[in-house]
């Protein structure tokens, strides 16, 4: 598959570019998201907090990021457990730059969902957060992660409706929850809208605190784009609500 046809890559490839060496977009994300994982989405330390309960304690263990971009949140994981972290990416500068901040322990490549593979009964956390929607076969892709996962391992999945995928009725109506179904996958879900929108708030004021260091650096375009990210948040919740939703997945094997 040619990448430049798949969604976002160049936009992607210039992003990761600009994350590995642009200071105000490391301050940016540390104010917005309490941390540096070179964020294009909403995963704030809260939620990347949340998977540390379920990653093993003892043992050999194995978790696998889906899109794991320059893999700044599996080395904050690897960090608090000692685990063995892999991640994958179609983005080559992403895995360039994962592999030389985090060489020890690691394997990292480039390959895109629905066509990378890996052995069967490997991982006991395989984590995706904002990267399910690339999937061109959400079903294919699941029965996949299911092969890939150790018995009774965990799938934590931070996933967006009314961007890239559309907008349903409530977490049990979803484009990953049918997937889940048809694979016989059960899940607990927690529904974290009304602390997205708070967290939009919270991307805007940190954006516009860092306004004149994107400029002084010459990446007055990445700011637009951050400011652009947060417009729709400038509506009260109830309507928020109506177009926009966020849950996180947790799902057992």
């Amino acid at each position: 598959m040619n990448k430049n046809d798949l969604l976002f890559y160049t936009a992607y490839e210039e992003f990761y570019a600009m994350a590995s060496e642009s200071k105000a977009f490391q301050n940016f994300c540390k104010d917005a998201f309490g941390e540096d994982f070179s964020q294009d989405g909403f995963s704030d330390i809260e939620q990347i907090n949340r998977i540390l309960q379920y990653i093993p304690k003892q043992g050999n263990v194995h978790i696998l990021d889906i899109g794991c971009g320059n893999g700044k949140m599996l080395g904050y994981l690897q960090k608090k457990t000692g685990a063995f972290i892999h991640g994958f990416d179609y983005s080559e500068k992403a895995i360039e730059t994962a592999k030389v901040l985090y060489p020890e322990n690691s394997e990292f490549r480039e390959g895109i969902i629905g066509e990378i593979e890996y052995e069967a009964e490997q991982f006991d956390v395989i984590t995706s957060m904002d990267t399910m929607y690339f999937a061109k076969d959400m079903s294919s892709f699941v029965a996949q992660i299911k092969r890939w996962m150790k018995p009774n391992g965990t799938l934590f999945v931070g996933y967006q409706e009314g961007d890239v995928m559309p907008k349903t009725k409530d977490a049990h109506t979803t484009v990953l929850e049918e997937a889940l179904r048809e694979n016989g996958m059960p899940y607990e879900v927690e529904d974290i809208t009304e602390q997205v929108y708070e967290l939009l708030h919270k991307k805007r004021e940190a954006v516009e605190k860092h306004k004149q260091e994107f400029a002084a650096e010459g990446h007055q375009n990445w700011y637009e784009m951050l400011i652009g990210q947060t417009e729709y948040a400038q509506v009260p919740y109830e309507e928020f609500k109506k177009n926009m939703a966020r849950y996180l997945y947790v799902v057992r094997k």
